[in-house]
């Protein structure tokens, strides 16, 4: 050979200009050679693989890859620090299943969706290396786990930090959206758009940085209802009259520090957070509504997504979770509270035919008025009171049968016990019956009928078919549930579905349906502005 290369597993020789050959650097192959060579055959017939260079085919125009016109940032959540390129991996594997769906879907648009990973965890130093050298010994490699995922959630509501770990995802962002402009100039000409796919604790943080929420918002917040507080409880002239000059002190420092942020304003052009527009934000294994719900966030009266989230902001807001993920929380009952008993919307199945568009499919109710049971009529009227008084019934997923018949015979058991053991057994039967309802030995049906209607907020308008009125709907649904597997352990899947979304085909094809769609419906309209 003229030259020769060396790899892990073969070697490539060079015996002339066009004879290029790859053999294999395995035992038997090595064997295979000696053998052939000793019969007096050549290496390169004998066991080598001809290498040729050149394609088969000259390129056409037609070649190239479609035009990117939307790209999709992901972003990691707790974790990251004990596997560094976990994110990169995982945007992979989700790239990888939006293609497939993209030439099953959508092979005859000429635009393409892009995903890129977001990976911001490894460039902070928050600690150093503080928190390893106070941990114990003893279960070491359970702790360093612990150290190396649940310390980001610390980390995070820590004062500390907190800006830290804002700063370093929001400079990773425009970073990246720099960077993919400077190497596509047509992009943002061409009026690209961006969205943003974020997981677990990456939510939360993602959110504060669209909407700018900062703890010392809610401190202002707090102290100005410990003053209103103190207003009106009793106190003597002199403790007034030092609350009182406290109050017009604080209050002049206030309006010196607004005459300072503007001055500062005024000289230096603030940039703003984001180099980007965020057009879709989904949520996926989301736990963002439980910090709304610790920062104060109440229920509306309006069904607009701006309540949580505006929409100059961000145009759409999309929460994603398996329904036995522990991490996963609703964030549509904090908009409208009587949502706590509608179910999320179902996301189709990857090979569902014809699916019912999202847009089209009515919000229905959780408990329905009857339960298919074994129970007398008594019970079961009582037990379906108005979706605002009664608290949420565990919803029936798919392979829930045997369930069923477990509770229907524990029903059935209930209706012929008597003294204790029935009560024991219809309350157990009945675990979503409110206090008032347990009540029926005392008051009968009647009784029961009259508490529905005098405890409690208002029934619902709700229509003869069991779906929601469109007076009390949402503007958009917010909430989107995954389908549970016809033979899926519920107890397994708490463990594996938190970090199960990035290879799901149903997920792609969610993500791409909303894009795609959007894109659709605006050529649509440039096209009948155009006629």
């Amino acid at each position: 050979a003229i030259h020769s290369l060396k790899l892990s597993r073969n070697h490539v020789d060079w015996h002339s200009v066009d004879e290029v050959y790859l053999y294999s650097d395995a035992t038997t192959s090595k064997i295979a050679r000696t053998v052939t060579q000793k019969l007096g055959f050549s290496k390169a017939s004998s066991s080598g693989t001809r290498l040729h260079r050149g394609y088969v085919e000259e390129a056409t125009l037609e070649d190239k890859p479609p035009q990117t016109s939307h790209i999709v940032f992901v972003v990691h959540g707790i974790g990251q620090k004990m596997d560094q390129g976990r994110i990169i991996k995982n945007t992979a594997m989700m790239r990888d299943t939006a293609r497939k769906v993209e030439e099953k879907y959508f092979s005859n648009l000429a635009t393409h969706v892009e995903f890129l990973p977001v990976e911001w965890r490894s460039k902070l130093t928050l600690d150093g290396d503080t928190v390893d050298s106070i941990t114990p010994d003893k279960v070491r490699g359970l702790r360093d786990m612990l150290n190396s995922s649940a310390m980001d959630i610390m980390y995070y509501t820590s004062p500390l930090y907190r800006d830290e770990l804002v700063k370093g995802l929001q400079q990773e962002l425009n970073r990246l959206y720099s960077l993919f402009c400077s190497r596509n100039p047509e992009f943002e000409e061409k009026g690209g758009k961006v969205s943003i796919v974020s997981h677990s604790l990456g939510c939360v943080i993602t959110y504060d940085i669209m909407t700018g929420w900062n703890p010392v918002r809610l401190y202002e917040q707090l102290l100005q209802k410990e003053e209103e507080e103190l207003e009106e409880t009793w106190m003597s002239y002199e403790e007034r009259r030092l609350l009182e000059e406290l109050y017009v002190t604080k209050q002049r420092l206030r309006e010196i520090e607004e005459r300072l942020h503007e001055l500062k304003a005024s000289t230096i052009s603030k940039p703003p957070v984001l180099k980007f527009k965020v057009e879709n934000f989904f949520c996926m294994g989301s736990p963002l509504a439980v910090f709304l719900a610790l920062r104060g966030i109440r229920p509306g009266s309006s069904g607009s997504q701006d309540h949580i989230l505006p929409r100059t902001i961000c145009n759409r807001l999309l929460n994603i979770f398996h329904p036995t993920d522990p991490v996963a929380y609703r964030l549509e009952p904090l908009i409208l509270k009587h949502y706590s008993n509608i179910s999320p919307v179902q996301i189709h199945w990857y090979n569902t035919a014809n699916p019912l568009p999202y847009e089209h499919m009515k919000p229905s109710f959780l408990n329905p008025s009857k339960e298919p049971t074994s129970a007398p009529e008594p019970e079961s009227a009582s037990a379906a009171p108005s979706p605002t008084t009664s608290p949420v019934m565990v919803r029936r997923h798919y392979g829930e049968s045997i369930t069923n018949i477990g509770k229907a015979s524990i029903l059935g058991a209930a209706s012929i016990g008597k003294g204790l053991g029935g009560m024991l057994f219809s309350r157990f039967g009945r675990s979503s019956a409110t206090p008032q309802t347990m009540e029926t030995g005392k008051d009968g049906p009647e009784g029961d009928e009259k508490k529905a209607t005098t405890v409690g907020t208002p029934p619902l308008p709700r229509s003869s078919s069991g779906f929601l009125e469109p007076t009390m709907e949402l503007e958009h649904r917010i909430d989107f549930e995954l389908r549970e597997g016809l033979v899926e352990s519920r107890y397994w899947s708490a463990v594996t579905s938190h970090t199960a979304y990035w290879s799901s085909l149903d997920i792609a094809l969610f993500l791409l349906t909303f894009m795609y769609k959007q894109e659709q419906e605006e050529t649509d309209k440039s096209n009948s502005d155009t006629l």
